[in-house]
């Protein structure tokens, strides 16, 4: 009998199927675990920015103080310890992943309870230097987290490990935001103009919070690693500690890697400029800390769960690049809608309206993205390399948002708004020139 020279292309899964995946143990530590990772990124940013503009805090101060979050950018450098280096006591009883991930948790618990002790009104400082401890604990859990996500599962899980990753993820976001603002307000009462003691109350509530990270880092178990063969000496240790991790990627891609680079350091920019300028917006635009949090509490949950769960499941029946391109052309489009809502003043369903499609897009964005960074990596490197990866995310478009508050005290919000939207019009070429890459050699 002749074989059929035609070979067989496999089914796609069922829809049951697919989302049977979310609810399998994994995907729910995986929720968790975003949780955690998604709390302290608007404390140190967003929501911070709130406060210090209800303290009274100019733009383009605000605009700097953003800098703090370049310690996301820079991560990669301590990223090869926490790939290889244990910690003493810790890591014998926990493993390498878990105990990273502890001793970051407990260093941000630590210092928003630091932040929350500080007036910004009568000494910014203090409250400076707590967002830094804050931000290096945040960046180095990422890393420790972000390697214990990929070594959990293979390659056919990684889009809905990702999607419940992001899930949990955007849901802190929404308590780190919607809530810090809630708590506040019922903090403050009746009381007119600002008060620190609310804010010092939702920054005691929000270490709290990490305490559920702590919980679950405990009763997790820890991924199954690939022995690494023991260094020589130290000069051998450097090498398979700084240098090999980065002369894989770039063996395995070669020329594209500039372009895969390229595509990774420019791929949330719109998102990343557009929101340290949000909140200060909300606060001029006459918005109480009430109204945005219900309306980011009730419609940010929904549409933020409806992306990510979407973004996740046509991932993995369409293909990430598609999605990727879906999530990068509805980024940038939200952002135009907030040019639109600047221009109406104090327009509570306009903000509804906003809120609502800007998570939905970030949502759907977010979950092909982190997807498709997982897919580039080598468990051999996972934490050295993803954290690369999710550092050149942040890079150029932290170091630009900085300007922020300087660019709306010169030009405006509408201007800021639709400019943010522009930054993402080269992304879409990106996508579609890297949709044709592929490495050398499969990365898993």
């Amino acid at each position: 009998m002749t074989p059929d020279p035609t070979p067989a292309v496999s089914a796609a899964p069922s829809w049951l199927a697919t989302l049977k995946v979310y609810l399998e143990p994994p995907s729910l530590r995986m929720l968790l675990l975003g949780f955690s990772a998604g709390l302290p990124l608007l404390l140190v940013l967003g929501t911070l920015s709130f406060w210090l503009r209800e303290a009274g805090i100019d733009r383009t101060t605000i605009g700097y103080l953003s800098w703090v979050g370049l310690a996301y950018a820079f991560k990669w450098l301590w990223a090869p310890l926490v790939d290889r280096l244990p910690i003493p006591l810790l890591t014998r009883r926990l493993g390498r992943r878990r105990s990273w991930l502890l001793l970051s948790q407990l260093a941000i618990l630590l210092g928003l309870v630091a932040m929350s002790f500080n007036d910004p009104q009568v000494a910014l400082a203090p409250v400076v230097w707590g967002a830094l401890a804050v931000a290096f604990g945040s960046a180095t859990q990422d890393i420790a987290l972000d390697a214990f996500r990929i070594e959990s599962a293979n390659i056919d899980r990684q889009a809905a490990l990702a999607a419940s990753y992001q899930t949990g993820y955007r849901l802190a976001m929404i308590w780190a935001g919607a809530g810090v603002l809630w708590i506040a307000a019922r903090a403050q009462g009746a009381q007119a103009g600002y008060q620190h003691g609310a804010w010092h109350t939702a920054y005691l509530v929000m270490a709290a919070s990490m305490l559920l990270g702590v919980v679950t880092v405990l009763l997790s178990p820890e991924p199954l690693q690939r022995p690494m063969p023991p260094a020589k000496n130290a000069l051998d240790w450097l090498h398979g500690t700084l240098i090999a991790p980065f002369a894989d990627f770039l063996q395995r891609y070669g020329w594209q890697a500039l372009l895969v680079l390229a595509l990774i350091g420019t791929y949330r920019i719109s998102d990343v400029v557009m929101g340290i300028m949000a909140n200060p917006f909300y606060v001029d635009m006459g918005y109480s800390k009430d109204e945005v949090a219900a309306v980011t509490k009730i419609y940010g949950v929904i549409m933020t769960l409806a992306g990510a769960f979407v973004g996740g499941a046509l991932a993995m029946r369409l293909g990430v690049m598609r999605v990727l391109m879906l999530g990068a052309v509805l980024s940038a489009a939200s952002n135009l809608l907030f040019a639109a809502l600047s221009s109406r003043g104090h327009d509570l369903t306009g903000l509804i309206f906003v809120i609502s499609a800007d998570n939905l897009a970030g949502g759907i964005a977010s979950a092909a993205f982190i997807a498709y960074l997982s897919s580039l990596t080598n468990v051999n490197y996972s934490a050295t390399q993803y954290a690369l990866f999710s550092s050149m995310m942040l890079l150029l478009p932290k170091f630009l948002a900085g300007y922020s508050g300087r660019y709306v005290d010169l030009f405006g919000y509408q201007n800021f708004f639709a400019a943010t939207a522009l930054l993402g019009v080269p992304v879409l070429l990106l996508v579609w020139l890297a949709s044709g890459i592929k490495s050398s050699s499969s990365p898993h």
